[in-house]
């Protein structure tokens, strides 16, 4: 089982910060019909309640925002990734449709406003994650966004280097259809409050519409 470990520096950053990651052995699929009537329910009652305005005082969002402020990004330009699928949710666009494990989790981002890290758990280098902060010219390629400039944003690394940041993950360590073990990271920079309620949903959805087995919870 990987082990993820919080740094100094994002300690020093962000002192309340906690995290939960959800470790399952999963099956993939194209699309889940089911999962996507869930999906566009959500949104209609997600644009009922929100508008891009009175998203930025939801509380998971806001702390990220202030996290990435204290670690040296500018959150308008780099907009971490629970922020940017609300918004354009709100903007009245439809959600991505990418494949069955990445739907659900950004369904589970958009609900509680949380970035999500998901990761196919085979491809990580060793048996340990660390979460710090992006380095001067550190080499990172962003999931369809091409090389990113992470300097000043948390990052996580395996042995290799990072997989893994608030705006978007790695190529390296993307989830695909071959993926049989999933490595879900849910980020608190708001805190603890609430990070059990959105693993459990996500547990929830995996078991429905990812056959979930094996399911392994890690605190951090």
């Amino acid at each position: 089982m990987i082990k993820i470990t919080v740094s100094e520096e994002i300690r020093k950053a962000c002192p309340v910060f906690a995290g939960i990651a959800v470790w399952a052995k999963v099956k993939n699929t194209p699309f889940n019909d089911e999962l996507w009537k869930i999906i566009d329910e959500f949104t209609v009652s997600y644009r009922e309640k929100y508008t891009p305005d009175s998203i930025k005082n939801m509380k998971t969002i806001h702390a990220t925002r202030e996290a990435y402020k204290k670690c040296g990004k500018d959150p308008s330009r780099y907009r971490p990734s629970g922020e940017a699928l609300c918004r354009r949710i709100l903007r009245g666009l439809p959600l991505y449709q990418i494949d069955t494990l990445v739907d659900l989790i950004n369904v589970v981002s958009i609900r509680y406003g949380y970035s999500i890290g998901g990761f196919d758990a085979d491809k990580i280098q060793g048996d340990s994650l660390v979460l710090g902060i992006g380095q001067v010219g550190e080499p990172y390629e962003g999931i369809g966004r091409g090389i990113l400039n992470i300097e000043g944003m948390p990052v996580y690394r395996d042995a290799c280097g990072g997989i893994g940041t608030p705006t978007s993950d790695h190529e390296r360590t993307k989830l695909d259809l071959n993926t049989t073990h999933l490595l879900a990271i849910i980020n608190g920079y708001s805190g603890k409050e609430g990070l059990k309620e959105a693993a459990d949903y996500m547990i929830r959805l995996l078991e429905d519409f990812a056959s979930a087995d094996e399911v392994t919870v890690i605190e951090f």
